[in-house]
């Protein structure tokens, strides 16, 4: 027969457009609407429905950028709807485009209770069914004016970021406010025609089912008077029933559907705004359930659902008869879906702790899935702390977007540094905003790696990012996809029940072992600068605040505070949301997180101000208390004393200019610009840097990467380098042991400090940079004489290998990369670390000298600054301050020591007597993490270490008190099993433990 093919497809097309889908309302009559603008920030509902509201017509504009309007709608239904479905349709001017990137509003009733969310996918809000006629209509829309920042044209510079610098000018106009007969009938002929046009268009063209579609779909419209569609909607689904009844094949691929609303904790929008998008998708998601009987939607970081408890406790309520039927499902058990690359080992724990017993205490549910469908790839120590949480699978999607290789499985075990492994799944929907579209699901059946070995995967369903959720099409479509033939198959599931299945079935699922390396946004580890340290300090400060109050609970009987470290950690960790760490928010986000910093850095310093004084007593005695895990200058680790005095350093003028630094370990030598050309370590007869090369190089790259600015640092950046090697000054500083260099380049301004303290063996490097660039890229470059293939980096828990060569496109591809305290490279016998108190990106580099030695040169550069504009213009303006040491002759041992000497600095203070260590370590490998008093009030110690070079170890804990039994538990602070038990001798308590081992270990008191 003739092809008529391209003819049917357009023709369903244009009538869908123009008949069908305006018949889904027939008749509406306009609603009358009032408006009250809220000043400043957002107000209570009783607030905003008593305010008094002027008129306002649609086709007004409405909304200054961040602002609040609060909309009253009122209106009758007409008598002659009686016995008719009526529906209130309420366009604030959206753009169905932008679900979650727009204005929102949460619809309620005259008495304060919450209907449901609107937004661009989401208009709708149902007002009888069926109707009597004459029924009075009363609704209050809070409406958000967020403005649009991801616009059409994405990356542009945008002062809309900020509330600050946003301006007044309304963004949006008042587009229809109607009420409306919903055509039941017609809706559902619309889904049966998107469904089977979909799925036409991802079948083979030459496929029997494909035209078997097209031809029941010529007779439907056939069926369709263009003139009457809502008479004759019903006679041409019956002319569907067949086509949408055929069973899908057995071999058909199998989709758990998860009902999602990824929802940014903050990124676009500021954190205030995010916990009225939770109340608005959650209002939205409980009503949905209530009309869906398969339906199941899952919501994941425990931050938001304590937001809904805190902030709409009617919303909450709703939410927790949900979760009661099984259908309203948390997930994940993180307070917040974070980034996992830079978090440091304890904080990556308590995002497990605090999340999973939110659940716990709240509905008594225990997760065992770790959800991360965005974040910007993961850390090879994390398997072991998904275990050590009672956690046992991770689902994430975001490894999809690498740029360079594509990832060669979708089910598979993922190792990590301990051996540790975790049945992982990568939705091959590629997307965590689902919509159930066809092209969605044939590409997770194409696109699934492991067929013929398993054929269930998952897709998380439901508009994200800024929230919205699944809707009421996503779940009709669902329905029709459940059995049918040429489709993948299609069930609403919880995150466990696919897992379960997905494990049953793929018994043994192929490993990947190591770092999960996301090839894109790779300069997160760097963009604003001073959200990154303020997270790292805000950690270090949290060790110490624990490590001194236990110890001056246990000693001294003080109280602990057990609330307010409770609090300052969730603080931490939501600030560790994977779009506020990584620096890819608006200014408003990072302006806030600044403050937020700073206000939780002087509560820790008087956290552990008070229990010091406790501990060290009445006295003038000068002491100093030592945080770190390791003894130094004689004070022993968590313990204080009067430290050694080591011999001094000598400073003396170079001859060919510059300076000379010695202490009887190292001999460094400064040249006139200020570089460090000589680092000599004494005792090894080794030089540092690499012939004719200088260190403490500074170097300025353009940036201007081809999307994502503030994510995005692309290979290119590297084809250009300015050498800032011009000094304004190099002059001996005033103690007489150290040299300050200042240098000028474009506006921007740098001074730094070298110093090599006495009996140590690391030169010290302080740098504060006046950053006043745009879209430059800012290293601090250490050109290292050394022959290695590979290097290691700090990561939580243990360090991760990654390789300085680029053999494969795989090893190409890490060419920027993240560390924590510390970069080591060596050769055998001998090695260099790089060690730093606030910075995570670097990139590692080797090169052969093709003349004197012909030896190789290992380049390690510290990323510092970046400046891109997009989506906070004004990203890393302003004075920052860096520390970071170059160690000569290190071993791990002495990289692990020296990155926490610097992230830890020694505290001084006057009492009357020494104070000795709440529990002590024999061996160097063993560190401990955390010193604690256990979270249920108990007054037990948890201690927490791990095994930190990456050998066994056997160590004994020695305990500065009487204990009556030893538990080792999980990171809940519960019995655990899977370790070997320790042995107890009274105050000694011995382990052994497997390279990068983590142990938590619960003390009871005598």
């Amino acid at each position: 027969m003739h092809d008529d093919r391209t003819l049917v497809e357009a023709r369903l097309r244009r009538v869908l457009d123009e008949r069908i889908r305006p018949a889904v309302y027939p008749e509406s009559v306009p609603l009358r609407v009032a408006v009250w603008h809220a000043p400043g920030e957002p107000v209570p509902v009783a607030e905003g429905l008593a305010a008094e509201p002027e008129p306002i017509e649609v086709g007004a504009r409405w909304g200054a950028p961040w602002g609040t309007s609060w909309f009253r709608v009122t209106g009758s239904v007409p008598k002659e709807w009686a016995g008719k479905t009526v529906e209130a349709l309420l366009d604030l001017g959206f753009d169905e485009n932008m679900p979650g990137f727009q204005c929102e509003g949460l619809v309620h009733r005259p008495d304060g209770s919450p209907v449901k969310g609107l937004n661009p996918r989401n208009q709708w809000v149902r007002i009888a069914a069926p109707a009597e006629g004459g029924e009075e209509v009363r609704l209050h829309i809070e409406a958000a004016s967020n403005p649009v920042i991801l616009d059409y044209h994405p990356f542009l510079p945008t002062r809309l970021g900020d509330k600050d610098t946003a301006g007044h000018e309304p963004q949006y106009t008042l587009t229809r406010m109607d009420l409306a007969v919903f055509d039941a009938s017609v809706w559902q002929l619309v889904m049966d025609l998107e469904v089977l046009g979909e799925l036409m268009a991802e079948l083979p063209v030459d496929s029997a089912r494909r035209h078997d579609v097209l031809r029941a779909v010529d007779r439907a419209l056939d069926a369709v008077d263009l003139q009457d569609v809502n008479g004759t909607a019903d006679r041409a689904r019956q002319r569907l029933t067949g086509i949408l009844s055929a069973p899908a094949v057995p071999s058909a691929h199998r989709i758990s559907a998860v009902g999602h609303a990824h929802i940014d904790s903050a990124w676009l929008w500021p954190l205030r705004e995010t916990v009225r998008k939770v109340a608005r998708t959650t209002s939205n998601m409980t009503a949905l359930i209530e009309d869906e009987p398969e339906f199941v939607f899952a919501m994941s970081q425990a931050q938001q659902w304590a937001w809904v408890k805190e902030h709409r406790p009617e919303v909450w309520a709703r939410v927790k008869k949900a979760v009661a039927q099984g259908r309203f499902v948390p997930a994940g058990g993180m307070w917040v879906e974070s980034d996992t690359n830079m978090p440091g080992s304890e904080a990556m724990a308590r995002q497990f702790v605090h999340g999973k017993r939110f659940f716990l205490d709240e509905f008594g549910i225990e997760n065992e899935e770790a959800w991360l469908p965005d974040t910007f790839g993961f850390a090879a120590g994390l398997p072991q702390i998904i275990k050590a949480a009672g956690s046992k699978w991770l689902l994430t999607q975001k490894i999809s977007w690498s740029r360079t290789n594509s990832f060669p499985h979708h089910t598979f075990q993922w190792e990590g540094i301990d051996g540790t492994r975790i049945f992982t799944h990568f939705p091959p929907v590629d997307t965590y905003n689902c919509s159930m579209k066809g092209s969605e699901l044939a590409h997770a059946e194409r696109n699934f790696k492991d067929k013929g070995r398993a054929r269930h995967s998952l897709a998380p369903t439901g508009w994200g990012d800024g929230g919205g959720g699944t809707t009421r099409e996503m779940v009709a479509k669902a329905a029709r996809l459940r059995d049918l033939e040429g489709s993948p198959a299609v069930v609403w599931e919880t995150p466990r029940a696919f897992f379960e299945k997905a494990e049953a079935e793929y018994r043994q699922p192929p490993v990947w072992v190591g770092e999960l390396y996301l090839e894109l946004h790779r300069a997160t580890f760097t963009s604003q600068a001073k959200t990154k340290q303020g997270n790292r300090r805000s950690e270090h400060l949290l060790r110490e605040a624990e490590l001194w109050a236990a110890t001056a609970a246990v000693r001294c009987g003080s109280p602990y505070p057990y609330e307010d470290l409770d609090r300052i950690w969730k603080t931490v960790l939501l600030h560790q949301f994977h779009d506020i760490l990584p620096g890819s928010s608006i200014a408003w986000v990072h302006r806030e997180a600044r403050a937020t910093y700073e206000r939780i850095a002087a509560e820790l310093d008087e956290i552990i101000g008070a229990a010091q004084r406790a501990l060290a007593g009445a006295g003038e005695r000068e002491l100093v208390f030592n945080a770190a895990p390791h003894s130094r200058a004689g004070v022993p680790a968590g313990g204080a004393g009067a430290p050694l005095l080591p011999q001094g350093t000598n400073l003396a003028p170079r001859a060919d200019g510059g300076y000379v630094l010695a202490n009887g370990l190292l001999r460094v030598e400064i040249d006139a610009r200020g570089l460090v050309v000589r680092a000599h370590d004494i005792e090894a007869d080794r030089e540092t840097i690499a012939p004719g090369e200088a260190a403490n190089l500074l170097q300025l790259h353009q940036d201007f990467p081809n999307m994502w600015d503030a994510w995005d640092v692309d290979e290119f950046y590297r084809n250009t380098v300015t050498d800032l090697t011009d000094a304004e000054s190099v002059r001996a500083g005033e103690d007489g042991r150290s040299v300050l260099v200042t240098r000028a380049f474009g506006d921007s301004r740098v001074v730094q400090v070298l110093s090599l303290p006495p009996g140590e063996r690391r030169l010290l490097i302080d740098t504060e940079v006046d950053w006043h660039e745009t879209e430059k890229f800012l290293k601090l470059a250490f050109p290292l004489d050394l022959h290695a293939e590979r290097y290691a980096s700090e990561t939580q828990f243990g360090h991760v290998f990654r390789p300085t060569h680029t053999n494969t496109s795989w090893e190409a591809a890490k060419f920027e990369a993240c560390n924590h305290r510390f970069v080591h490279v060596r050769e055998p016998g001998w090695g260099v670390a790089v060690v730093n108190d606030s910075t995570y990106g670097h990139d590692v580099t080797r090169t052969v000298r093709s003349a004197g030695d012909r030896g190789t040169t290992t380049t390690v550069r510290a990323s510092l600054l970046r400046a891109p504009r997009f989506p906070d213009p004004e990203t890393d303006q302003g004075v920052h301050r860096f520390r970071h040491a170059l160690v000569p002759g290190a071993s791990i041992a002495d990289a692990v020591r020296e990155g926490w000497r610097i992230n830890l600095p020694e505290r001084r203070a006057t009492g009357g007597h020494e104070v000795a260590p709440l529990v002590s370590v024999d061996h160097d490998a063993v560190v401990l993490s955390a010193v604690k008093l256990a979270d249920d009030g108990s007054g037990d110690v948890v201690v927490r270490f791990h095994e930190a070079h990456g050998g066994r170890a056997r160590a004994t804990l020695t305990t500065g008190f009487e204990v009556a039994d030893v538990t080792v538990t999980d990171l809940l602070e519960r019995p655990s099993t899977g370790t070997e038990p320790p042995v107890r001798d009274g105050a000694r308590i011995t382990v052994r433990l497997r390279p990068f081992e983590l142990v938590t270990l619960r003390l009871r008191r005598a």
